[in-house]
């Protein structure tokens, strides 16, 4: 790990028809690299294999062999908003997430990261997120701080066991001021943005309730029983009633999409991982956290 960032990790694909160097060259998280820069790299023991070994540029490749090295991180856009810590002990450190900051580093995502962030500010490379909160979600984010603590906490979303509440604004509807249960089937596939309902056995189940109205908008109460890919975006618009400024629910509105890229914050997704309730899976205390984003403003 460097300054917060773990290294890259790219799985050979080609057999010794190709070099370990020529096999690097054609992986794509490494589009951009040339060869200089791999023997740069290679030359500093920077390029090595899961047991810390240099590797050899001019070797034959072996398929599904893992080495390691760092990429030269691009330019990102800051994300202009804090990362309050909600909770920490030794065990967890527990924050509320702003919009538009992605969880864990993942395609041009890397610095602009909650878990990037942490790891500077608490100068500890043991920090890994207990679960996720979608890039434009904000809210109560689990990290934890030792390794040999980090299977407990995880587990407590595996399996379900942790509750979890959010808020959303959108356009209000008095009929969904009781309590409507959605049951469906949602799944994503690689490459496509938004995710679908599909036939087939239920496995995305929301309770969606209406608690309060605004002019013509409302604040919905949302409670996931199942954690499916963009499932509360996806059923609030099965709903019609899309959550405000969603840039993919329930249709994909790219000029939106892209106002991050190029600096404006000024329309985050309204939807807030408002609380988080769980019994500490190695004191047994019954833990609740709170978001204090505001979801309306």
């Amino acid at each position: 790990m460097r300054d917060g960032v773990d290294a890259t990790r790219v799985v050979l694909r080609s057999g010794p028809e190709l070099t370990v160097g020529q096999a690097l060259l054609a992986a794509p998280v490494l589009a951009g690299l040339t060869a200089d820069d791999l023997g740069r790299r290679a030359a500093a023991g920077e390029i090595v294999d899961a047991d810390g070994r240099p590797a050899d540029l001019a070797a034959p490749s072996s398929r599904n062999v893992s080495l390691y090295l760092y990429r030269d991180l691009d330019d990102e856009i800051a994300v202009p908003f804090d990362l309050p810590v909600i909770h920490r002990d030794e065990n967890i450190v527990v924050v509320d997430k702003p919009h538009f900051l992605a969880t864990m580093p993942r395609g041009r995502h890397v610095t602009e990261t909650a878990l990037v962030r942490l790891r500077r500010e608490l100068g500890s490379d043991t920090v890994s997120p207990a679960h996720r909160l979608d890039r434009l979600t904000a809210g109560v984010l689990l990290f934890t701080l030792r390794p040999e603590v980090r299977a407990a906490y995880q587990d407590l979303f595996a399996s379900r066991t942790a509750r979890k509440e959010y808020l959303a604004l959108a356009p209000a509807d008095e009929a969904l001021a009781s309590t409507v249960t959605v049951r469906d089937r949602i799944e994503k596939t690689a490459g496509d943005l938004r995710a679908l309902v599909v036939d087939g056995p239920v496995n995305a189940v929301s309770d969606i309730t209406l608690t309060e109205v605004l002019g013509g908008l409302g604040v919905y109460r949302l409670v996931p029983h199942t954690g499916r890919t963009h499932q509360l975006r996806l059923h609030m618009a099965s709903l019609g009633v899309p959550i405000v400024d969603d840039p993919l629910y329930p249709d994909v509105r790219p000029g939106l999409a892209a106002l991050p890229d190029h600096g404006d914050f000024t329309r985050p997704l309204r939807l807030v991982a408002r609380a988080l309730e769980f019994t500490d899976p190695l004191t047994g205390e019954e833990r609740r956290f709170e978001s204090r984003r505001p979801v309306s403003g």
